[in-house]
């Protein structure tokens, strides 16, 4: 089994950064693509960032490319999203997700396991 905790949500203005952190648990961390993907409240959960296993290929959204980055160090289990330059439209519940198996990719249904989730409000 895996667990995945995010962490590093909050309230921040809008132009702000927060750097938001997923630590998973387990020995094959270092195997597996990671995702980031938001829901805003009344909307559907959608596809924010991935990062390769080997951090090697990165994909984002058009709607935070040039501000946020997605990055992973293998050697403490952990996936990172540095959000940069934040809109209230960033306003959302963040999850982080991990691929077992197969490409990058940029659907929900093709993660395996999920986070709980932290929350990040931009005020405007």
């Amino acid at each position: 089994q895996v667990h995945l905790v995010e962490s590093g949500g909050g309230l921040v203005q809008a132009g702000g950064s927060l750097r938001l952190s997923c630590a998973t648990s387990g020995r094959t961390f270092s195997s597996y693509h990671m995702g980031w993907f938001r829901q805003a409240q009344g909307k559907e959960r959608e596809f924010v960032s991935v990062i390769s296993w080997n951090a090697v290929t990165t994909y984002y959204a058009d709607s935070v490319k040039g501000r946020f980055t997605i990055s992973r160090d293998n050697a403490k289990n952990t996936v990172y999203l540095q959000m940069n330059s934040l809109k209230p439209e960033d306003t959302a519940v963040y999850y982080c997700a991990l691929r077992r198996y197969g490409n990058l990719a940029v659907r929900s249904s093709d993660y395996d396991y999920w986070g709980q989730g932290t929350q990040v409000t931009v005020s405007s």
